[in-house]
């Protein structure tokens, strides 16, 4: 069994129903975009895939990485039943985890996210795995944007510059309590980040 750099063993074999999941996400997803960018939205999901991977997830893990976003996205529970049809129950189970409480519905966003931070506090170690990489990439590329863009990047957020760094500070606590490793070290450096760049606006 080989290790990765950071320490974490590498033996995952993807096969056949991984190259299903990605093109199915790719379909999915293909009109959606990332913010003010427009990068296609399948980088997201290849980019969490590939940190859940990097940490030592399972292929079920990965699997659910690239469809993390497509109840909430793309068709609600009728493509939860899709997932599970396609790709089994754990997959539909580690998806499930990771979809907000709520979407779609009337909470506020305050409430939603205070749901969403409820649910993963209970919830097993592949929907941590899988939610603490989509954090971290999210967190990586909005770094990314507030350099080239400034503070008009806020805008294009429902919780704008107060709520989104708030947001992070609840994630960095909740996965310090519940995960170790690498990725939450970055995610605290990373908010640590977002907070000294927003003090400049």
């Amino acid at each position: 069994m080989m290790q990765s750099d950071s320490g974490v063993s590498s033996s995952v074999v993807l096969g056949a129903r991984f190259e299903a999941a990605l093109v199915y996400a790719s379909q999915l997803h293909r009109y959606q975009r990332r913010k003010l960018i427009g990068v296609p939205y399948i980088a997201h999901l290849m980019a969490v895939a590939a940190l859940v991977l990097e940490d030592g997830g399972s292929e079920d893990e990965a699997i659910a990485a690239l469809l993390h976003d497509a109840v909430e996205d793309q068709g609600g529970m009728e493509t939860l039943g899709m997932i599970r049809q396609r790709f089994g129950d754990a997959v539909a189970e580690l998806v499930s985890g990771c979809t907000q409480p709520g979407f779609g519905g009337n909470l506020s966003w305050c409430d939603q996210k205070l749901g969403y931070l409820a649910q993963l506090r209970i919830a097993g170690s592949g929907v941590q795995r899988i939610a603490l990489a989509d954090k971290l990439h999210n967190g990586r590329s909005l770094l990314g944007l507030l350099r080239v863009y400034g503070a008009e990047v806020w805008s294009q957020f429902s919780g704008r510059r107060q709520g989104t760094i708030w947001l992070y500070g609840k994630y960095v606590e909740l996965f310090e309590r519940v995960c170790s490793g690498w990725m939450v070290v970055e995610l605290r450096q990373l908010t640590l980040a977002l907070n000294q760049f927003s003090e400049e606006f």
